[in-house]
């Protein structure tokens, strides 16, 4: 029974409940965040599935609370099934969590271990794998937002070393098969162009987001290739589209797009952030 203790609170996020949960608020109600608390107001609407970025909350908070914002009036989500890349290069392909807890200063998540084996029983690609999630920050990042906004929920965490484009087709369908008929919230947890002018970052980004408006996932790895876009999870968004396509997805709407010169103001080298839903 696995416990999966936090590697990034007190440097991406706040390393206290009442820290974080402050800080939380603060991404919400930013000039750039939504302007305003979620209201906690649930309904009979489909779960959509997310694009949500990954960084530092000073940076991307803002714009990862557009996502989190946009639940509101849907079913509650039971299961949230997150894939994000492996930025530390260790453990398999692709892995889910096996088993147990996850923990963050807000209290603790328990995997849905059921949901867990469907999926890497649907797919050979899939590893039960708790190493390769020892030092990745990229779910972690998203798992204070969800408890603040859903309460109690269950989850499964995906990480992808291997993003190619079978990969992620793969992921996606596994997904898919495995949460048909579930109240589950998928999330592809990705930031976008990093360290490049904001000018250049955001033309960059632009055609990114524009092949996944579209749901083109052939077309999405071909504008990241050709224009060397550095998307970290570009695997991640293209299984979510995938899986999100397979579940009847028919609608892309860009929630929130900046970058971290739109928070800092230095804008010579900056990482980008879209909040993305797919219905």
């Amino acid at each position: 029974m696995g416990i999966r203790r936090p590697v990034v609170a007190g440097s991406f996020y706040a390393g206290t409940r009442e820290l974080l949960i402050k800080q939380i608020k603060d991404a919400f109600l930013h000039p750039i965040g939504p302007g305003r608390l979620p209201k906690g107001v649930w309904g009979y609407e489909k779960i959509p599935a997310l694009i949500c970025p990954h960084a530092g909350y000073m940076y991307s908070g803002p714009i990862a609370a557009h996502s989190y914002t946009s639940l509101e009036g849907r079913r509650k989500p039971k299961v949230v099934v997150m894939v994000g890349p492996n930025h530390a290069g260790i453990g398999s392909e692709v892995s889910v969590y096996p088993e147990g807890e996850w923990y963050t200063p807000l209290g603790s998540v328990s995997i849905d271990s059921e949901l867990v084996r469907l999926i890497s029983k649907n797919s050979d690609l899939v590893s039960l794998d708790e190493y390769s999630h020892d030092e990745e920050h990229s779910l972690e990042v998203q798992l204070p937002f969800l408890q603040y906004v859903l309460g109690e929920f269950k989850l499964v965490p995906i990480v992808m070393l291997n993003q190619d484009k079978d990969a992620a087709e793969e992921v996606g369908r596994a997904i898919a098969e495995s949460v048909s008929g579930e109240d589950a919230l998928l999330i592809a947890s990705s930031d976008f162009t990093h360290y490049e002018p904001d000018a250049v970052a955001k033309k960059k980004d632009s055609m990114a987001i524009e092949r996944i408006s579209a749901l083109d996932v052939e077309g999405f790895y071909d504008v990241i290739f050709k224009h060397r876009i550095t998307a970290c999870g570009y695997g991640p968004i293209a299984a979510i589209l995938a899986a999100s396509k397979a579940l009847g997805a028919r609608n892309v709407r860009l929630l929130k797009y900046a970058t971290s010169g739109d928070v800092t103001g230095d804008r010579s080298a900056v990482v980008g952030y879209a909040s993305i839903i797919i219905e």
